[in-house]
């Protein structure tokens, strides 16, 4: 089993839901808390050992490269003035030559095709795929979890979580053959499917780790539901040939896609947060009594 070094970051999207906030900045560099979410998912990445990150963009997308370079003047302002604390804390979002890469999604034909864009420098490796959207506040990063399931399990695993039974149309679902644990053995799975239809409301969130053969179902571009090429159509020629898993995942997830649960995650992250637990808590509650 080869390891897991590669991650895919599929950032192409418009982030019309967030206009006119993304009329001119990437949506992934909206700010939660004060950080971009963008380097929530690549810090997540990081504490899962991955070593290359493959940012697939589009038009606009500028801002993303350079914030995770080296800002050399802004470092040197920072060091003059004193700001050391600062400094260390933007050294953080820093990614060495070598590790990051980006390729173009030309057009948005779905998240497959998305993942499909980035096959030439993906090889024939296994690799991990973060929607930065997606958000998961847990005591241990989730793609860390996965990766420690991944070295027992090998083969696909998704992280997945249970939905409302009328949220199920805006997941990919899990048909479950069996239950081990916290790990879900997969029979089959549906990419949005209506109410009466689904499997079961066992849905996967936005975390997932490939096998490479993936690549080549993505390559057919076949289109799926809402007339998109879906990631999860091509999964499912691998179930049955490579072990495929589901994960129930330690953490709370929000969607920061959606202006509501943008701001619930603002507020979650905050309260976590030693500096600010206080001070946020005392505010809500000033807005809500």
């Amino acid at each position: 089993m080869l390891p897991l070094r590669k991650a895919v970051f599929p950032v192409a999207g418009l982030g019309t839901r967030f206009l006119p906030a993304t009329k001119a900045m990437p949506k992934e560099m909206i700010t939660l808390v004060d950080k971009p979410l963008i380097q929530y998912a690549v810090e997540e990445a990081r504490a899962a050992g991955i070593e290359e990150f493959i940012f697939v963009t589009s038009r606009g997308k500028d801002p993303l490269e350079d914030h995770f370079d080296i800002h050399a003047d802004l470092y040197r302002t920072l060091e003059e003035r004193g700001k050391l604390e600062e400094l260390e804390e933007l050294k953080k979002s820093e990614l060495s030559s070598g590790q990051l890469f980006f390729t173009r999604q030309r057009e948005p034909l779905g998240l497959g095709h998305a993942i499909g864009c980035a096959r030439a420098i993906l090889g024939d490796e296994p690799f991990a795929v973060l929607l930065p959207d997606v958000v998961v506040l847990s005591e241990k990063p989730c793609l860390a979890q996965m990766a420690e399931a991944y070295e027992k399990t090998g083969g696909n695993l998704l992280a997945v979580e249970d939905v409302p039974r009328e949220r199920v149309s805006s997941y990919g679902i899990l048909d479950v053959a069996e239950e081990r644990g916290n790990l879900s053995v997969v029979r089959g799975m549906v990419e949005k499917p209506g109410v009466k239809e689904t499997p079961s409301t066992l849905a996967i969130i936005g975390r997932y780790i490939l096998q490479p053969e993936v690549l080549k179902h993505l390559g057919e571009n076949k289109k799926g539901a809402g007339g998109e090429i879906q990631l999860t159509d091509a999964m499912i020629p691998l179930i049955g040939k490579q072990p495929f898993h589901g994960l129930r995942f330690e953490g709370k997830t929000y969607d920061c896609g959606d202006k509501a649960g943008f701001i619930e995650a603002n507020v979650a992250f905050a309260l976590q947060r030693p500096d600010l637990a206080a001070l946020v808590r005392n505010r809500v509650r000033r807005l809500v009594d």
